[in-house]
């Protein structure tokens, strides 16, 4: 019987139990142990899931003994067979997909694939160099850049302003429709780092600039090692004020 020292660890979500249930519709009746490569494989998989970066920093977290448990609860839920202690999840997902393999085949698919873009995006964001006041801070600032409510937000404000362009370079959209067009577009948050932590971002905090210009202003501020404004970005890379 497996067994699983992961007492205190996040619950599992629908996305995790699904993966464990493509394993489990492969492999019953036989249930495989956690030496089998394939639930080591799982573990892995699971332990990469960016909801729970803090815990799957603890050997406990989604190990190989606790996907061999969880392959036992479903186990429990199909055959009446197996380990109690079974959750709400567990039930609706095999409710909902139990007897739909290849359903369980085609979303376990679109998981993956969704765990592999979540990490070229934080490849992407690694290649932001850090500023001065170390990486902690600036993926912080990234963050709270990325929060897209700032960003829609500020694309509605300067639409009505009729300011639709990059606040250092000038472009406008140069495509037709309006959703490709906002996507040229980011959010920068132009306080000061130190200043920016002492209270909640504002739109008034942020400007619009074009892709190109955003990374060209992170490269200068930590290339330089201090802050720079948009206007000084301005100068600095184009030439004018």
């Amino acid at each position: 019987m497996a067994v699983t020292t992961g007492h205190g660890n996040p619950k599992w979500t629908r996305e995790e139990v699904i993966l464990a249930l493509e394993l489990y519709l492969e492999c019953r009746p036989r249930i495989p142990s956690a030496s089998d490569p394939r639930v080591k494989a799982l573990s892995e998989t699971l332990r990469a899931f960016p909801h729970h970066s803090a815990a799957a920093r603890k050997a406990s977290f989604r190990n190989a003994d606790g996907v061999a448990f969880k392959l036992q609860n479903l186990r429990q839920v199909d055959t009446g067979l197996g380990l109690g202690n079974i959750s709400q999840t567990d039930r609706s997902v095999w409710e909902e997909l139990g007897s739909s393999q290849n359903r369980v085949k085609e979303l376990a698919a679109l998981i993956r694939a969704g765990l592999d873009t979540l990490n070229e995006v934080r490849e992407s964001q690694a290649e932001y160099e850090a500023f001065a006041e170390g990486r902690v801070v600036t993926e912080t600032h990234l963050r709270r850049e990325r929060r897209p409510e700032l960003r829609t937000r500020l694309i509605e404000l300067r639409k009505k302003k009729d300011r639709f362009v990059c606040e250092i370079c000038g472009k406008k959209p140069d495509v037709l429709d309006d959703i490709l067009a906002e996507s040229i577009y980011e959010a920068h948050h132009v306080i000061p780092l130190a200043i920016g932590d002492e209270r909640s971002t504002r739109v008034s905090d942020m400007a619009l600039l074009c892709a190109c210009c955003h990374r060209l202003i992170h490269k200068a501020i930590a290339h330089q090692k201090r802050w720079i404004s948009i206007p000084e970005a301005r100068k600095l890379i184009y030439g004018y004020e």
